[in-house]
């Protein structure tokens, strides 16, 4: 009876380890194919998640791997998130200054706002409106996985999010560094409008690459400083949502602070902030966390392209595509008028 009882655990944890491995090799190839000079541009995350679409659509998903795949999706997600903290220095963001920090908290307040008013407009279902418009705002796939949770949205929803911007953001870089020769910046400036307008961390060291080593410094140092309002912006939506939702109910209840989702992972992302602000790890070390945290994170993104189902996509993504285009268009915009108008050109 035991051996019997037994069998059945065996290959339950056997389907659960399948569903992880094809996450873990997927991630190993786009942590390959990242290494070549074009597809660097692109990152390992949006290559993950784009092997985990094309690996559903020519090879298909066994059913018994889905939990595994979930595990990686989401599990693996929060913890990878939680490491990528110690890619946050917050002295750094103080010695920015001021004006970074001003041009940073204008451009996500208003390409949330733009990016998601427009997707209203073209029919884009809410939660897929609100993930397009972070990701492209904040921080690309990295805020719409971390986004995702706080306003309850679905797999499907969030990778079509992840993919949008990711791609959004692999056209914008490949754009900067054509316009760099006639942006009239300075290097000091174009670091700055690199780090203030694109999407991921990997978009703007590629784009602000030809401005040299001084312009990829500042270029990451601003970005951090979007990633860092990451945090207030989960928090606020997470307690939108819970508001929105109570109100939709027929029996009122009343708010507490227990029916306030709290984004502990995000938490976690500033804690880990901390421990790397104040030097506590050494640098050597620290390295490898964050790469380890990346390689978590294209876990997840393979683990959510593998959710993600082409005609879905093809008949939900198009739409959120173009809001995104379109934000993405008046981001960089006004982030060149901000940059002027902060005399940092």
């Amino acid at each position: 009876m035991e051996v019997l009882y037994a069998l059945p655990m065996k290959q339950k944890g056997q389907e659960f380890v399948q569903g992880i491995s094809i996450t873990f090799v997927l991630a190993v190839v786009a942590k390959y194919l990242g290494s070549f000079p074009f597809l660097s541009i692109m990152g390992q995350l949006v290559i993950a998640i784009l092997l985990g679409m094309l690996y559903r659509g020519v090879i298909g998903v066994p059913q018994q791997a889905i939990k595994g795949i979930s595990f990686s999706s989401k599990t693996l997600l929060r913890y990878g998130i939680i490491l990528l903290g110690m890619r946050l220095n917050l002295v750094d963001i103080v010695h920015a200054g001021p004006k970074v920090l001003a041009i940073a908290i204008i451009n996500i307040v208003f390409t949330i706002f733009v990016v998601y008013g427009i997707a209203k407009l073209f029919k884009v279902e809410n939660r897929l409106g609100i993930l397009t418009a972070c990701g492209t705002a904040i921080c690309g796939a990295a805020a719409v996985v971390a986004i995702s949770p706080q306003i309850k949205a679905n797999d499907n929803e969030t990778a079509i999010g992840a993919a949008t911007v990711a791609i959004l953001g692999t056209i914008f870089t490949l754009l900067y560094t054509i316009l760099y020769p006639v942006l009239g910046l300075t290097a000091k400036g174009y670091g700055i409008f690199s780090g203030a307008t694109l999407h991921e961390i990997a978009h703007v060291i590629a784009a602000a690459a030809p401005g040299g080593k001084d312009a990829v410094d500042l270029a990451v140092i601003v970005k951090l400083t979007r990633v860092a309002l990451l945090v207030p912006v989960a928090i606020v939506l997470g307690v939108w949502t819970n508001r929105t939702e109570r109100k939709k109910n027929t029996v009122v209840q009343k708010a507490n602070w227990r029916s306030i989702p709290i984004p502990w992972f995000i938490l976690g992302f500033l804690v880990m902030s901390g421990i790397n602000t104040l030097g506590i790890v050494p640098t050597g070390f620290t390295n490898q966390i964050i790469l380890l945290a990346y390689f978590l994170i294209a876990m997840a993104m393979a683990g959510l392209g593998l959710n993600v189902d082409l005609a879905t996509f093809r008949r939900l993504g198009m739409k959120s595509f173009a809001a995104g285009f379109i934000g993405s268009v008046l981001l960089s915009i006004l982030g060149y008028l901000l940059i002027d108008l902060f005399g940092l050109k």
